[in-house]
C-alpha cells in the first residue's frame, strides 16, 4: 500500500465527506485535506497540461460557463476530476512526510484508490443522486451562490437553471451512484437520523482507528 497513513473519503455531494474529514483530523491530530485542497496549485498550472482546471481560472465571462450544454458540463466535470487526481497524488507525496495521519476528501477514482490504498483506508459516502441536483444552490458556498446569481442575470433565468440542473443530473446519475456503491470499498449512506458523532464513530470503526 502506497499511502499507509492516509485515509481517503470519496463519494457524492451532500453525503457528509467534508464534515467527517475535519472531525477525524481534529480527533487524531491529523491533517485535513478538505474539498478541492488542490486549488492551492491552481495559479501555477500550465493550461496545456491542465486545460480543464485552468478553464475557470482563465475564464473572462462566467456567463459562458453556465450556458454550456449539460453534456459539455458533465464531460468537463469528469475531466476535471482526472486532472485533480494528478495534483492530489503529487501533493500527498509531500503531505505524508509530515508524519501525521492524513484525512482526504478526495477526487481520486476508485480504480486508482485500489492501486494505492486498501479497504481499511477508503470510505465511500453516498447521498441520493436527487439531493445533489435539487439542493445544489441551498448551500451558502460562495461559488454556488455566484453561479446562482449569474443564472438570475440570464434573459431566461428558469431556462438557465434547468439547463444547469440537467448537467448535474448527468453527473449524479444512478449509474455513477451504483458504480460507487459497488466499488468494493466500505460504504456509508446518508442518514438524516444519524448524528455527525455517530457517523464519526462508524468511520473510525471502518478505518480501524478505534482502540
Amino acid at each position: 500500500m502506497k499511502f499507509e497513513r492516509v485515509y481517503f473519503v470519496n463519494g457524492t455531494a451532500y453525503a457528509g465527506k467534508s464534515t467527517l474529514v475535519k472531525a477525524l483530523a481534529r480527533k487524531y491530530d491529523g491533517i485535513a485535506c478538505e474539498e478541492n485542497y488542490h486549488d492551492a496549485l491552481l495559479p501555477e498550472l500550465d493550461k496545456n497540461e491542465f486545460p480543464n482546471l485552468t478553464y475557470t481560472r482563465d475564464l473572462e465571462d462566467w456567463h459562458l460557463f453556465i450556458r454550456r450544454t449539460p453534456e459539455v458540463y458533465a464531460r468537463w466535470v469528469r475531466d476535471v476530476a482526472k486532472e485533480c487526481e494528478i495534483l492530489e497524488l503529487r501533493m500527498l507525496e509531500e503531505i505524508v512526510k509530515e508524519g501525521k495521519p492524513v484525512f482526504v476528501d478526495t477526487n481520486i477514482s476508485v480504480e486508482t484508490l485500489k492501486d494505492i490504498s486498501d479497504e481499511s483506508h477508503v470510505l465511500i459516502m453516498l447521498s441520493d443522486p436527487s439531493i445533489s441536483v435539487n439542493r445544489f444552490f441551498e448551500r451558502p458556498d460562495k461559488e454556488k451562490q455566484f453561479l446562482y446569481q449569474l443564472m438570475l442575470e440570464e434573459e431566461d433565468p428558469q431556462a438557465a437553471l434547468d439547463n444547469f440542473r440537467q448537467g448535474l443530473t448527468l453527473i449524479n446519475s444512478p449509474e455513477n451512484y451504483e458504480a460507487l456503491l459497488h466499488s468494493g470499498f466500505p460504504v456509508l449512506l446518508r442518514d438524516e437520523n444519524r448524528t455527525p458523532e455517530q457517523t464519526l464513530a462508524l468511520a473510525e470503526e471502518i478505518f480501524g482507528l478505534r482502540k
